[in-house]
């Protein structure tokens, strides 16, 4: 059996059953809740339909995705960490160049493509932390101390967090804390720096909120603010500030069990058709409201369990990497899976503020896809690659005399 062969046979091939069945409900539904976004006509083309303009260019980032996904599949996940350190400087420098560019999501276009690059900054991030937690203690032990080891975290983590929030994207700048937490945590800092941490973290909230967060954005305070008043019931402006907040979680609130249906229609009393939800995102930012409008409970709990199982699946693939690399890696995929989706669905429920962010495999994202794809690809590596020799253990081989002669020292 060729290398090849047996790396085929050899995947998980569940996790790839689960992300493409959510790719494929995801084309479906950005195809109902995209079919009210205005488009010229130049644009729309020989597409009988909105919806089926952006269905279709979700197809083209899904085919890219897929070559990202079998590539970095197929590539044992030691050699692809190895981009980390420049694919961190360039995300860093597209940012800065967003930031510049005067638009007001801060995207860059390459050719007819425009792309965050927030989200490749927290790629590269997630590449550069897995490496170096466990191969700068092989430079010198004192990069073993568990206070360079929060160091390197913190500052790989802290640039792009204040950069992004700069650019006033507060969900994509929140990724970055349950990212920092489970590197913390996988690598193995001690629980009393943890616990300190955590205190020390509680106590600047207040100063995060009042004073930081203003500075570096505009809408954050005030969308925080109206998720506090509806939590807590107080009168709100659903007209101004919180008409999204308000009609989003109205449009899930009243679907049921079996929801409006698919396409739902004026008649049918869907919300979404009625330009409750807003329609320029619905099919990005809140394509679980109309999930959830048009599918109704059961609809929302098959697709809260296929991510789940997507969520499961990682962190098994974790339990059974052949180094703390792997191991690092995977965790920190799944702890930007699990942001994105509780951000993405819990602002739609209000137990979340507003803070536009899009629903992995699911919402119409573009380049955002393509980058999910390529982040399972890497989990798919590390479990093809778990029964691979370790470059301990391949040294050991090659040298067996030199772990024979301390016993041999001894023994004479």
């Amino acid at each position: 059996m060729t290398p090849f062969l047996r790396k085929i046979l050899g995947m998980n091939w569940l996790l790839v059953l689960v992300m493409y069945g959510l790719l494929i409900f995801g084309v479906f539904m950005i195809e109902s809740a995209s079919r009210h976004v205005s488009l010229s006509a130049a644009s729309l083309g020989s597409y009988s339909s909105v919806g089926a303009y952006f269905a279709s260019k979700q197809k083209l980032f899904i085919l890219i995705g897929t070559v990202a996904y079998f590539g970095a599949a197929f590539i044992d996940y030691r050699w692809i960490r190895w981009l980390g350190i420049p694919i961190y400087g360039v995300s860093m420098g597209l940012m800065v160049l967003a930031m510049q560019q005067g638009d007001s999501v801060y995207q860059l276009r390459l050719g007819s493509l425009s792309f965050q690059p927030a989200q490749l900054g927290i790629t590269s991030g997630i590449l550069l932390i897995s490496w170096l937690v466990q191969d700068l203690p092989k430079i010198h032990r004192w990069f073993a101390a568990p206070l360079i080891r929060i160091g390197t975290i913190g500052l790989l983590a802290v640039i792009p967090f204040l950069m992004v929030m700069k650019m006033g994207d507060m969900g994509s700048a929140l990724v970055w804390i349950p990212v920092s937490i489970v590197a913390l945590l996988i690598g193995g800092t001690p629980f009393r720096h943890l616990s300190c941490m955590a205190l020390i973290g509680a106590g600047i909230i207040p100063l995060v909120y009042f004073v930081a967060l203003p500075l570096v954005s505009k809408r954050g305070p005030e969308r925080i603010d109206i998720w506090l008043r509806m939590m807590n019931g107080q009168e709100v402006d659903i007209s101004g500030a919180a008409y999204a907040p308000h009609n989003v979680s109205m449009a899930i609130g009243k679907a049921g069990w079996k929801g409006t249906g698919y396409n739902a229609t004026v008649e049918q009393g869907a919300l979404h058709a009625k330009g409750f939800i807003p329609r320029e995102t619905a099919h990005n930012d809140y394509i679980f409201a109309v999930i959830g409008e048009e599918l109704g409970f059961r609809g929302s709990l098959l697709l809260l369990t296929a991510f789940s199982l997507l969520l499961i699946q990682g962190l098994f693939i974790a339990f059974y990497s052949r180094d703390v690399s792997g191991r690092l890696l995977t965790c920190l995929i799944v702890a930007v899976f699990f942001a994105h989706i509780f951000e993405s669905i819990g602002m739609c429920v209000l137990i979340m503020p507003i803070t536009g962010i899009p629903l992995p495999l699911v919402s119409y994202s573009g380049t955002f896809v393509v980058i999910c794809m390529f982040l399972l690809g890497m989990v798919q590596s590390v479990w093809i690659h778990r029964h691979a020799v370790p470059e301990v253990a391949e040294k050991t081989a090659q040298c067996p005399q030199a772990t024979l002669s301390a016993p041999q020292t001894l023994l004479s």
